[in-house]
């Protein structure tokens, strides 16, 4: 998709912003120098220019398959025994107690607990053969694109930590999210839209905006939030005009430089600098991207933005955005889930997981298999990764079976897929025990998917590194490997 670029700054010269790995940095010109020495409007506003924005270009430490991500987070943890991994086992001894064999601390679970076998069926799709239940009768017609890990561990059963070990790599947050470091790596090839945006759905997570945010990497590289309902983005459209703007942003730029110059570590203000400039742009790119009129009707209905069921359309406005973000060069988008509910964990179904994971489902997989085939059809799946997860499973037992019964909280074994970006389509990785209470085959935690993603992209997670607080630090900390079995 081409941008307009009306939107360049006047004070700015036409450079690619993009962030480089401060290991890979040849001694560029210090914004600080520059700051102090600049005057007002142009020592903010055109210092990358002059600094050559941090490295004209973004670095690979080697060939990527894949260049942007999309993440369909299904918050709250759909069951994997009710979606990709089938237990037949479950239904012949559905009531029966599960014993203390069965009780492990990364599930809510106590001996006196009973199975609970699914209420779907499974089925082999497309020609791979792969398992899909008929939850899921539109992600079931491209199974042959989709890569199903079956063995994810997590570490404790709860969706704050969890939230926070998904997309942070550690349960107690305070540090930057995957979406970050892949900004941060990577840079955004879209100098109108930043590098990492998340298509919200008007709530947050459980362990709060730190899901998205960058830490103790440069402030540029957070998240920018667009919502489904309303107005996209807040005060996207200037109170005043452009002269107005102009001697608005040389005042802070006059505050910005001064205090630069009384600071050791200016990184917090080039942070903010990078967000003036983005925030400039987006003035009229978030606008022309968010506006989906434009699409062709058959597009729209594929997506299911025709839908009578108002969280459906959301959901399927932001794919649709998703898909548009990443043609017009923005590296990581997140789309989240509607609450139907008000539950802010959407799909955390502990009782009536009949009803809510088909309203769950509902909401969100006809989107999310239009996406892929969008991107296919325009010949974008094979440079960008699809990648749909939750932070955790969902109990194979449950208290009592009852119509209204459902499943608890559960990281001994979980399912996930990817899509596109080079991993294999139509392939079961990992496998749990015959009842899908915990991980036998292979196992993985979220810190191999974080390297393998990264490997995706042309990054490696041992080199991509921040130094902070004394040591560097990285994504996936001390821990993950590239898992190649899943790669094409």
């Amino acid at each position: 998709m081409k941008q307009n670029r009306t939107n360049a700054m006047p004070w700015s010269s036409d450079v690619p912003q993009t962030a480089t790995p401060r290991r890979w940095q040849t001694a560029p010109l210090s914004r600080r120098c520059i700051l102090a020495s600049a005057s007002a409007g142009f020592g903010l506003f055109a210092f990358r220019a002059l600094a050559g924005a941090e490295g004209p270009l973004p670095r690979h430490h080697h060939p990527g398959r894949a260049k942007n991500i999309i993440f369909c987070f299904m918050d709250g943890g759909p069951s994997h025994v009710d979606t990709f991994d089938p237990k037949p086992a479950l239904k012949t001894h559905q009531g029966k107690p599960i014993g203390e064999s069965a009780v492990t601390k990364r599930s809510q679970s106590s001996a006196n607990r009973v199975w609970l076998g699914s209420p779907w069926e499974f089925r082999q799709r497309g020609q791979s053969g792969l398992w899909v239940s008929d939850l899921f009768p539109h992600l079931a017609g491209v199974a042959d694109k989709l890569c199903v890990v079956r063995s994810m561990v997590g570490e404790l059963p709860l969706h704050g930590q969890q939230n926070l070990l998904l997309h942070t790599g550690r349960i107690l947050g305070q540090a930057p999210s995957l979406g970050a470091w892949v900004s941060y790596g990577l840079g955004t090839e879209s100098r109108d839209l930043p590098g990492y945006v998340v298509l919200n759905n008007d709530w947050v997570p459980n362990g709060g905006l730190e899901n998205f945010g960058s830490s103790f990497l440069p402030a540029s590289h957070q998240a920018t939030q667009i919502r489904a309902r309303g107005i996209p983005v807040d005060n996207l459209a200037p109170a005043a005009g452009l002269a107005a703007q102009q001697r608005t942003l040389a005042k802070l730029a006059a505050q910005d430089r001064e205090f630069a110059g009384l600071v050791s570590d200016p990184a917090a203000i080039e942070g903010a600098i990078a967000n003036y400039e983005t925030a400039w742009r987006m003035q009229s790119a978030v606008p022309a991207i968010a506006d989906i009129g434009g699409e062709p009707e058959h597009i729209k209905k594929l997506y299911g933005v025709d839908s009578t069921d108002e969280h459906q359309r959301f959901y399927a406005t932001q794919a649709l955005r998703a898909r548009r973000l990443v043609e017009a060069g923005v590296r990581f988008v997140e789309i989240t889930c509607p609450s139907f509910d008000g539950n802010n964990s959407p799909w955390d179904q502990h009782g009536q997981i009949k009803k809510n994971h088909e309203k769950n489902a509902l909401i969100t997989e006809q989107s999310v298999a239009a996406l892929i085939i969008d991107l296919e059809q325009r010949g974008l799946l094979d440079e960008t990764i699809v990648l749909w997860a939750g932070e955790m499973g969902r109990t194979p037992h449950t208290p009592k079976v009852s119509d209204t019964c459902g499943r608890d909280h559960h990281v001994n074994g979980y399912s996930i897929f990817l899509a596109g970006g080079g991993f294999r389509g139509g392939f079961a990785y990992g496998q749990t025990d015959e009842f899908g209470n915990a991980a036998v085959e292979n196992p993985l935690d979220i810190h191999d998917i974080h390297a393998t993603l990264l490997h995706q992209l042309g990054l490696d997670h041992e080199a991509l590194t921040f130094r902070h607080g004394g040591r560097d630090h990285r994504l996936t900390d001390v821990h993950g490997r590239v898992i190649r079995e899943i790669l094409a």
